[in-house]
């Protein structure tokens, strides 16, 4: 039993920056050290909304690019918003539990959002990394 507890991979679950999509940040992810990827069991959720915009990485990576949630272009309007966490945590109890959450650009850029994820019982550990 002490074995297994070890030899246990964390499951994170992992959600792409703003107008990209899982498989970007699956090729991106690819590139971590093989010892540290190793220990983990990485899955890769899309955005549920087609990117309404064009995306960063275009002619880097292939489309389709997603959005988590659309805003105005102050940040200050929030559209989609809770119909996102409302999918997301759909997602995490589907394919979950979770150890944890790691997430990029627009997931970290909105205080709701990590309160939301911070506050959940789905995960213990949350990564935000912003570029």
């Amino acid at each position: 039993m002490e074995n297994e507890k070890q030899n246990k991979k964390l499951k994170i679950l992992c959600l792409h920056g703003f107008r990209t999509s899982g498989a970007i940040i699956q090729k991106e992810v690819e590139k971590w050290p093989q010892p540290l990827l190793q220990k983990l069991d990485l899955v890769f959720m899309d955005g549920p909304y087609p990117a309404q915009g064009k995306s960063g990485v275009d002619g880097i990576f292939e489309p389709p690019f997603y959005e988590w949630f659309q805003s105005d272009e102050e940040y200050k309007e929030f559209y989609n918003f809770e119909e996102c966490l409302a999918k997301i945590e759909k997602f995490m109890l589907t394919h979950g539990p979770f150890d944890g959450i790691l997430g990029f650009s627009q997931v970290y850029s909105v205080p709701r959002f990590l309160q939301v994820v911070l506050c959940s019982l789905l995960c213990y550990y949350c990564f935000f990394l912003s570029n």
